[in-house]
């Protein structure tokens, strides 16, 4: 009688859950979406004094870490479209954050790196923006966030592949 039980259990989590079974608080993409919604907020609020969004830090952040590359270079290491990261790299140019220069093997492709200016508020922000960071997972232990950001890295790796939008450059 157990083990009719147990296989009733384990045929009923292996069945397909409907809307009504599923709550969209139980839901991956949901939660992945809100947790975004919640460090958008938080960084916007703690890093407010320098009027950059976590797009344009974490341009400003990778090329901080490659010195310098092209835009669909750079676009692709922090895994955006063509259009938002020329957007992104247009503005922070715009207030002398961002270099960008004809390549000089391809004259169609820009170079970007980071002005003086650039590196200077990069480092000014560093503390702020990973207070927005400390603040997204505050609740959770530090066995927790080790293994948040363990599971969402495996998420990741497992969907390198799937670049969506991002095949388009």
């Amino acid at each position: 009688m157990r083990n009719a039980a147990k296989s009733k259990a384990d045929a009923a989590d292996a069945a397909p859950p409907s809307a009504q079974d599923w709550p969209l608080f139980d839901r991956p993409g949901f939660l992945a979406r809100r947790v975004h919604q919640i460090h958008v907020s938080l960084f916007s609020e703690l890093c407010a004094q320098y009027a950059v969004t976590p797009v344009q830090y974490s341009l400003l952040s990778a090329l901080a870490d490659v010195g310098a590359a092209d835009q669909t270079t750079l676009a692709r290491s922090v895994a955006l479209d063509r259009t938002t990261t020329t957007g992104a790299l247009k503005r922070l140019e715009s207030r002398g954050l961002v270099r960008r220069s004809p390549a000089p093997a391809d004259r169609r492709s820009l170079n970007c790196s980071l002005t003086d200016e650039g590196r200077r508020m990069l480092a000014e922000m560093e503390a702020p923006a990973r207070e927005a960071h400390a603040a997204t997972v505050a609740m959770l232990s530090p066995r927790e966030r080790r293994q948040l950001i363990e599971a969402m890295k495996k998420i990741v790796a497992t969907h390198a592949g799937r670049q969506d939008s991002l095949d388009l450059l």
